[in-house]
């Protein structure tokens, strides 16, 4: 074909040659020929010229066409060739044989002002579909070098074969605390406690590392960071996914399982600094982070369900003391039975429970187990946990409570409840902790509701693979000169968390405490990538037993958080 279309243009060039040659024969022998007849033959001649030129073309055309299909390294070097030229830096052959660029060349400048836009990316590994990895990539219009593609689908650095079917991709999830404490001076008899003026903290240091092959994906993500104290470093995941069935994701090994409306969001969209403290207590049941786990999610536009089977978590046989591992479970579901432009509508339920208990080698080789339950007032910046209860004895524990959510315009609203039971067993001699020998159940409870405004950018949104509300979106990265500020939200929350049982009966009461958190805060997005949060806590703390909190306790916190993600 290409050889064909060659020989025509060929044809048509001595053609318009021989035309030539004749009207320079017309123009010798013209001196004797009127000058009407010398003008009519050169109107001729040039009306022929016209002619041929535009049938020259479209061959030239359908040259350029042919090809393109038979080789695209040459049409897709002569792009780059002119997008390089267009922008003022010549670009040799050998270069452009290698580098494609987008459809054209503004294509190619806004690739780099795109990932400013949009939401953070996740705190985790890579789970997508290889379906949809292939449209993310294409999405964010990434640069194809030599057969390989580089580019920033979902904001994240990724390296790819042109099909998508390998890549791999590395995150961060950078979070850096620092604040301190106020109004925390003890009363007598009781001792301060770990509770700076001034102390900070690197509360996530994540590195997600994720490999490709079609639709199995392993995610290898360690932290280097702490919830109370840095300096030392552990894994956040380890897991092999299968995302080859529409809208579901299979995954099996160190895995959080997604509990909880709070929980199923990523750390990198959470309003407030950290959790409520009652959703925190639920997913350290039977999951959290780095939770053997087996098990599957799937979604869709109008409802998300996932359950999971979990046993123990990443180190917890490195003191060698496990006689023998938990064993428990997970499950969410969750709807949204109304949506429109303007509104959502969330309800959802979490339960999980840990049916058969971890065993830990007491003296004598005879096997002991309890449950330690504690938790900071919503700021990891103390070491000190005035919100604590340990229960011995224990047979099976579990926890199971509703989600509700709502979004109008730029306002959320949302809340969970949830009830903890502990069952005690028939264990006696291994009782341990401030519970005596004795039968029955511990029923712990917590709650909390929440309000978010988003001021300027793109409000809070629905996300459907999380079955959660993600962060703000930024429509414009930080650009003073121009007006763009990015995007600024505005949070509140009330939440309380209830570790007394059975006050009543001092045989079987477990005093944990009530702890009474109010917060406020201010969260600012420059652009998609980089965060700055400010949190305002009072906590109130109540009923404790421990040294730091006799006859209750309460204080107040403020602390700042920079955030990278990627």
């Amino acid at each position: 074909m290409i050889n064909m279309i060659r020989r025509s243009a060929v044809s048509f060039f001595l053609g318009s040659s021989a035309i030539w040659g004749v009207s320079l024969s017309h123009q010798a022998s013209a001196a004797s020929a009127s000058d009407a007849q010398i003008q009519a033959l050169q109107h001729e001649m040039q009306e022929m010229r016209r002619e041929m030129s535009g049938q020259i073309s479209v061959l030239r055309q359908r040259l350029a066409r042919a090809e393109t299909h038979a080789s695209p390294t040459a049409a897709n070097a002569a792009q780059a060739r002119r997008v390089a030229a267009a922008n003022g830096q010549p670009l040799p052959d050998s270069y452009a044989r290698d580098i494609r660029i987008g459809d054209d060349s503004a294509n190619t400048m806004n690739v780099l002002h795109k990932a400013d836009l949009g939401t953070p990316p996740s705190d985790r590994g890579v789970s997508s579909s290889w379906a949809s990895f292939r449209a993310a990539t294409e999405k964010e219009e990434a640069l194809h070098m030599g057969g390989m593609v580089v580019g920033f689908p979902g904001g994240r650095p990724t390296i790819s074969t042109e099909d998508g079917m390998y890549a791999m991709s590395i995150g961060l999830a950078f979070h850096e605390d620092i604040g301190g404490f106020m109004g925390m001076s003890p009363r007598r008899g009781e001792s301060k406690g770990d509770f700076a003026g001034l102390t900070e903290n690197a509360r996530r240091l994540r590195i997600p590392i994720s490999f490709r092959y079609k639709n199995w994906i392993a995610n290898i993500t360690p932290d280097f960071g702490s919830s109370s104290h840095d300096g030392s470093a552990t894994l956040y995941e380890a897991n092999l996914n299968y995302a080859g069935f529409h809208n579901t994701i299979i995954t099996a090994g160190y895995f959080q399982p997604r509990v909880t409306e709070e929980d199923s969001e990523s750390s990198n969209e959470f309003e407030m600094m950290e959790r409520p403290a009652i959703t925190d207590m639920v997913r350290n049941i039977a999951a959290g982070d780095a939770r053997m786990s087996l098990g599957a999610l799937h979604y869709d536009k109008r409802w998300w369900i996932a359950g999971y089977l979990t046993g123990q978590s990443y180190g917890a046989r490195s003191a060698g003391n496990v006689y023998d591992s938990q064993t428990g479970a997970t499950f969410r579901v969750a709807g949204r039975p109304y949506l429109s432009k303007d509104i959502d509508v969330h309800i959802g339920l979490s339960a999980i429970s840990a049916f058969k208990m971890a065993q830990t080698n007491a003296a004598g080789g005879a096997a002991r187990t309890s449950v330690a339950m504690s938790e900071a007032p919503e700021v990891d910046l103390t070491t000190t946990k005035l919100l604590s209860a340990t229960v011995g004895n224990v047979g099976s524990m579990w926890s199971a409570g509703p989600e509700l959510g709502f979004r109008w315009k730029r306002l959320v609203l949302k809340g969970e409840y949830y009830h903890i039971g502990i069952t005690r067993g028939d264990n006696t001699a291994g009782s341990v902790g401030n519970v005596s020998n004795a039968g029955g159940t511990v029923n712990f409870q917590g709650y909390y509701g929440a309000a978010n405004y988003t001021l300027f950018g793109a409000p809070r949104s629905y996300n459907i693979k999380e079955g959660a509300f993600s962060a703000p979106g930024v429509d414009h990265a930080f650009d003073p000169a121009h007006g763009y500020w990015g995007a600024l939200e505005i949070s509140g929350r009330y939440s309380v968390a209830d570790l007394n049982s059975g006050l009543g009966n001092s045989l079987t009461a477990v005093r944990g405490g009530q702890q009474t958190v109010w917060s406020g805060g201010l969260n600012w997005y420059p652009n998609r990538h980089f965060r700055f949060m400010l949190d305002f806590n009072h906590f109130i703390v109540s009923d404790n037993s421990v040294a730091q909190n006799i006859m209750g306790r309460h204080g107040n916190s403020v602390a700042g958080r920079i955030q990278a993600a990627f």
